[in-house]
């Protein structure tokens, strides 16, 4: 996905591009060695929204084999991919960096993620690569290979990646259960959920507010070392609509389960770690007040430590612009939410 920040242009420019006709087309490419993934995007509800040419996909797939992904099948894709992201690129006015969506236990997330990942550091060096990672996790697991596979791809994306945002299937399985009582939830549920994050992390791209976030403030920000940039995630209120009408959701709140072990986006407990730096977007009804606040409260806890090299700053972000939720979906509508972003030894 590219951006372009100009000072003149609305804020939705920054994800679409306006065709003459009046038309916003998003500023993205979808890539996949095979083609039934994308074919639902060819042919499903938004697929008047996409540019064809943006829509990518291959004949066969890497079949869960790193190799086949970074090698064999996606030598063959990789030109044309970057010849489509090239053209994006040429669209923009000022392009910030790549946000960059995949899996990591399959052969084409974790093989061909690294191979354009690669690429890309070639092709645009300096520009900043930020990553949505999904992580394969010990219970929920699709495929036999998939520690192989993520440890490869992990080993080139420690260099070639800038900032790489974790989540996996497992903790977001467990909060759809617990928090949303969705019994069996699907692939679209966990979805909404990266979504609602991927959403409250770029709105400060998107929206203007009393503390905005740049894209080069995040890694300022998370990465003290570069080779230190796997960030967890956590997001609040993951809240159904029943629950909402009962609950005020207040900032001290919603702040206060950022940091509970059981709310984050990746199954990892960050008592077992310190912490290096952390990042709280706010988004909606929240006033600088509240915030120090809860901050305050949050600082005089024993169980969140920062490690001694690091000063213990939070970072934090205001949006004015309320969270929005897919209608139909499983998250409740609420007036005000929050994202951390934590860079902690556990990980």
């Amino acid at each position: 996905i590219r951006q372009t920040i100009g000072v003149e242009d609305d804020a939705f420019n920054t994800f679409f591009s306006e065709t003459g006709a009046g038309k916003h087309v998003p500023r993205a490419v979808f890539v996949d060695l095979e083609p039934t993934v994308v074919d639902e995007v060819r042919t499903g509800t938004y697929r008047q929204l996409f540019h064809p040419e943006q829509l990518i996909s291959g004949k066969e797939d890497a079949a869960n084999n790193y190799a086949r992904g970074h090698y064999t099948v996606g030598k063959e894709i990789i030109d044309l991919t970057l010849d489509r992201i090239r053209k994006l690129a040429d669209q923009c006015t000022g392009l910030q960096g790549f946000l960059i969506f995949h899996s990591f236990g399959g052969g084409t997330g974790a093989g061909f993620g690294s191979l354009l990942l690669e690429r890309l550091s070639v092709d645009y060096g300096k520009k900043s690569k930020l990553e949505f990672t999904v992580y394969p996790s010990p219970q929920v697991s699709t495929a036999i290979v998939e520690p192989y596979n993520s440890i490869l791809a992990t080993h080139s994306m420690i260099d070639h990646s800038d900032c790489a945002f974790m989540v996996d299937n497992e903790a977001l399985y467990d909060l759809c259960r617990r928090a949303l009582d969705i019994e069996r939830p699907t692939y679209t549920n966990l979805n909404r959920l990266i979504g609602q994050v991927v959403s409250s992390l770029t709105a400060s791209l998107r929206f203007d507010g009393a503390l905005n976030v740049d894209f080069t403030e995040f890694q300022t920000n998370l990465v003290p070392y570069a080779r230190i940039h796997f960030p967890i995630c956590s997001y609040a209120p993951v809240i159904s609509a029943e629950k909402a009408y009962h609950e005020q959701l207040s900032v001290a709140e919603i702040t206060n389960s950022l940091f509970e072990p059981a709310n984050m986006m990746v199954k990892c407990d960050p008592r077992h770690g310190k912490y290096m730096a952390c990042t709280l977007l706010y988004r909606g009804d929240v006033v600088p007040k509240d915030v120090s606040a809860a901050v305050a409260t949050i600082k005089t806890k024993r169980t969140i430590q920062f490690v001694d090299w690091c000063p213990t700053g939070f970072k934090m972000g205001i949006n004015y612009q309320p969270p929005t939720v897919v209608p139909g979906g499983d998250l409740a509508k609420v007036q005000r939410a929050v994202c951390m972003l934590a860079n902690t030894t556990a990980i």
